[in-house]
C-alpha cells in the first residue's frame, strides 16, 4: 500500500514525468494535488502496470484529485536544454498551471523541483521572475523511485503515461512506420530499424543516438 503523504501539508503535490529515455515524441510531465482520504488499492508506479489498468485508473484519478496539470514537452526543446533539464521544466510548468498553489511538492528522483529554473531558451515556456519566485517559494523534496512509494507520484506517473501514450499514438497515424502506437517512440529494434530505413522525422529528439555506433568487422574465408 503506497503512503498517503510525505510533509503532513494538506496541499502536498506529486509530480513525475513520462518518456524520458525515448528516441521521439515529448517528455511529458504531471503533478497532481490528491484530497486527504483519497484511497486507492490498485494505483502504482505507471511502469508496474498493465496499459488496462493505467487505462482504469485514469478517469479516476482525474475526477478525485483536488486539481491536475499535465504538460509536453517537446524534441525541439529537449534538444536545446537536454532531456534531464526538460523533464524537470515539465514538472516545474505542471505546478505552475495547478488550481491551488502547493505547501510543499515531492517529486520522483534525485533531483530538486527548483534545478536550474529559469532556463533561457528559444522553444518552449518562459518563465517570468515572478513564476521562477513562485517555484523557489515552494519547499520540496525528491524521493528515489517516489512512483512506487507515495500515492500523488504514482497518480502523477499514470497521468503523464497516459497522456503521452496518447499523443504518441495520435502520431503514430501521420508515419506509421515506426509503430509509434507500441513501441511509443523507445529505443526498440525494430524503431531503430526504420530511423535506418526510412530517416528522422520533425518528432525525432536529434540530440540522441538514434543508432548505435557498430564497428564493422573485416573478415577473411
Amino acid at each position: 500500500m503506497l503512503e498517503k503523504n510525505f510533509s503532513g501539508f494538506v496541499l502536498e503535490t506529486g509530480t513525475d514525468e513520462a518518456g524520458r529515455g525515448c528516441l521521439a515524441g515529448p517528455v511529458t510531465a504531471a503533478a497532481i494535488i490528491l484530497p486527504e482520504n483519497f484511497e486507492n488499492k490498485i494505483l502504482n508506479d505507471s511502469k508496474q502496470l498493465s496499459e488496462k489498468t493505467r487505462a482504469l485508473l485514469r478517469p479516476i484519478i482525474e475526477k478525485e484529485a483536488l486539481c491536475f496539470a499535465v504538460t509536453h514537452l517537446f524534441p525541439d526543446e529537449i534538444d536545446e536544454i537536454n532531456i534531464l533539464n526538460a523533464s524537470m521544466k515539465g514538472m516545474q510548468e505542471c505546478i505552475l498551471k495547478l488550481k491551488h498553489v502547493p505547501e510543499f511538492i515531492i517529486v520522483d528522483g534525485n533531483r530538486s523541483l527548483n534545478a536550474k529554473l529559469g532556463l533561457k531558451n528559444n522553444f518552449g515556456k518562459q518563465f517570468s521572475n515572478d513564476e521562477i519566485a513562485l517555484l523557489k517559494s515552494i519547499p520540496n523534496q525528491s524521493i528515489i523511485k517516489g512512483d512506487g512509494k507515495y500515492l500523488s507520484i504514482a497518480a502523477a506517473s499514470v497521468l503523464a503515461k497516459t497522456y503521452r501514450d496518447e499523443y504518441m499514438d495520435q502520431i503514430h497515424e501521420e508515419f506509421p512506420m515506426y509503430n509509434w502506437k507500441q513501441n511509443k517512440g523507445y529505443p526498440t529494434k525494430e524503431h531503430r530499424e526504420a530511423i535506418k530505413e526510412f530517416g528522422t522525422t520533425k518528432y525525432h529528439r536529434m540530440s540522441f543516438r538514434l543508432l548505435p555506433e557498430q564497428l564493422e568487422l573485416d573478415l577473411f574465408p
